[in-house]
């Protein structure tokens, strides 16, 4: 592994643990104001193990992103989105 992959890891990780010490922080909040979430996250991992060969799915890469099965994480942690963050959500959309 290249000294960049390292560092790469290293604030991957850094990053995972900040979210989870931020649990928080809605996706929706996230999302809002940084355009992508937890659920992003889980996708660029699948993404990436699946560049290397690696098989792994969704439900495991969600795992690995939130540190729990996703369904544990969202029955305790995730609340309800209030309609400013659905109409903020809506705007932060890309024009098509």
């Amino acid at each position: 592994m290249s000294e960049q992959d390292k560092i790469d890891a290293a604030v991957l990780r850094r990053l995972l643990a900040h979210l989870d010490e931020r649990k928080d922080v809605q996706n929706i909040e996230l999302m809002n104001l940084a355009g992508f979430c937890r659920n992003c996250l889980s996708k660029w991992y699948l993404a990436a193990a699946r560049e290397q060969g690696v098989d792994v799915d969704y439900e495991q890469a969600r795992e690995k992103v939130y540190g729990m099965p996703y369904s544990e994480w969202k029955s305790r942690y995730q609340r309800e989105a209030t309609p400013e963050q659905l109409a903020a959500f809506e705007q932060s959309k890309p024009a098509s």
